[in-house]
């Protein structure tokens, strides 16, 4: 299997695209540390991939807090002794409003949890990935990146802009290190992110005129979060060993009709 005896730490690994790629990562032989805030998603996912033959346990642990993160890469440390692939993939919508309305907490708590969180996962990991190599893939969006229509999403645009350019340095700065580091953009994912959307104001939205469908290659449908892991697989195992400070939009296209 390709990722046999290596260890990888996913955050939001509770649904969608991180319990998506925490299984398929499973699949392909790697121990699993699969790290959420709610016990009985995490716990869920960690029986799904023993039912399966893998090996995976559960770190509970808010991403946006040092402390807790520094405790959930031990915790992974304790247990294997290792680690090689960091997929920080947890993340909010936060509030979408207009700025007049928007509050400062509510543009610090998606940061906080989106941009300083990625930060504090992949800070605490580098010296265990420095030892042997390795892969860190990010989650970004095609909102920040490619797509600026979405009004009203300042702050989570803002902290997922942040993440491509914080990937995109430590790609440089742990290349000796043999240390590889790529972000994925993906559009519209069933997931369930949009859960964590506390305000949305439909009223900002500016006209935009697309082809039928908004997502070109399947005539409007959204992708899955298995779509999404199996380019996290290809990214985290040596079939990408000479990619490192790129960033990849998974979307169908729809990022091309709405920048």
């Amino acid at each position: 299997m390709e990722l046999e005896n290596r260890v990888a730490l996913i955050t939001g690994a509770g649904s969608g695209i991180g319990k998506a790629a925490a299984r398929r990562l499973a699949q392909q032989g790697a121990r699993v540390a699969a790290l959420g805030r709610t016990e009985d998603e995490i716990r869920r996912t960690v029986e799904e991939i023993r039912q399966a033959g893998g090996e995976a346990i559960t770190v509970l642990a808010d991403i946006s807090q040092p402390d807790e993160m520094r405790q959930a890469v031990q915790k992974v440390i304790d247990q294997w002794g290792r680690l090689d692939i960091v997929f920080a993939n947890a993340g909010i919508n936060g509030v979408w409003t207009s700025l007049e309305e928007m509050e400062p907490e509510d543009w610090e708590k998606t940061i906080a949890i989106n941009l300083t969180g990625t930060f504090l996962t992949v800070k605490y990991a580098v010296p265990y990935l420095k030892r042997q190599g390795g892969s860190i893939i990010v989650t970004s969006s095609v909102n920040g990146t490619r797509m600026f229509s979405n009004t009203g999403a300042s702050a989570y645009a803002t902290s997922k802009a942040g993440q491509v350019a914080f990937t995109k340095m430590i790609a440089l700065e742990l290349a000796e290190a043999r240390v590889r580091a790529n972000v994925i953009c993906p559009g519209a994912i069933t997931t369930q992110i949009d859960e964590n959307t506390e305000r949305e104001n439909e009223d900002l939205g500016k006209p935009v005129e697309f082809p039928e469908g908004k997502v070109p290659l399947t005539d409007g449908k959204p992708g899955t979060s298995e779509q999404v892991a199996d380019l996290v697989l290809f990214l985290a195992s040596d079939r990408s060993s000479h990619i490192t400070g790129t960033e990849i939009w998974i979307d169908g296209g729809q990022s091309l009709l709405q920048g």
